[in-house]
């Protein structure tokens, strides 16, 4: 856990705000691209938004199942991750309040289960979109803003086209968590965190 020295230190608020704004920018950016018909545009606005965010502000994790993968593998204090999910869900809420107010049709802000499948199947496809971004985050903690940025945004971009047509592909539930909070829709919402959250020990960690 944190000391009290480091809770009262700049660099720990540093992290927490950069999670906060990581996640209403990605979050903001995602929800813009579903006013598109399809799910090519959200993929790719969360792709390209994912590697930026990387290069931009060091690597936040933006993102409340990466988070609970870090504390679960104990290369993130309890305090550290507690308060990077609360700033995590709060940015995506203030991203979803926001695009709801700006956008004429708020239908696609939720990600819901879809009609080709049942909520198992969701389920299932949400782990896995989770689980190789989860995997490509571990992978690539140590490698330069460029080639990591790269990597993560092309995870972003795969696991929500192929999770997409199942359960909206979130992979992120801070992005389904803000939408039903403003739009009070809950279905099936448990998909978006029911899933594992601890991905393999990355072999550039060492073990």
């Amino acid at each position: 856990l944190l000391s009290p020295q480091e809770l009262r230190s700049g660099h720990f608020w540093r992290g927490v705000l950069a999670e906060l704004a990581a996640t209403l920018i990605f979050v903001g950016v995602v929800l813009g691209a579903s006013a598109a018909p399809g799910p090519l545009a959200p993929a790719l606005a969360g792709g390209l938004v994912a590697g930026g965010l990387v290069c931009t502000l060091g690597g936040p994790q933006a993102n409340p199942a990466l988070t609970l993968a870090l504390l679960c593998t104990r290369k993130l204090s309890t305090l550290r991750g507690a308060a990077g999910v609360l700033a995590q869900c709060t940015g995506a809420t203030l991203a979803s309040a926001a695009a709801r107010a700006a956008l004429l049709d708020d239908t696609g802000l939720v990600t819901r289960v879809s009609s080709v499948g049942t909520a198992g199947t969701a389920l299932a496809w949400e782990t896995f979109a989770t689980f190789q971004l989860a995997l490509a985050a571990f992978a690539t903690a140590e490698h330069t803003a460029p080639q990591a940025g790269l990597a993560l945004g092309s995870a972003v971009a795969a696991g929500a086209l192929a999770a997409g047509p199942f359960s909206g592909g979130s992979m992120n539930p801070a992005r389904s968590l803000g939408p039903a909070i403003v739009t009070g829709v809950w279905d099936d919402h448990w998909v978006s965190w029911g899933h594992p959250q601890t991905p393999p020990e990355s072999p550039s960690k060492g073990g």
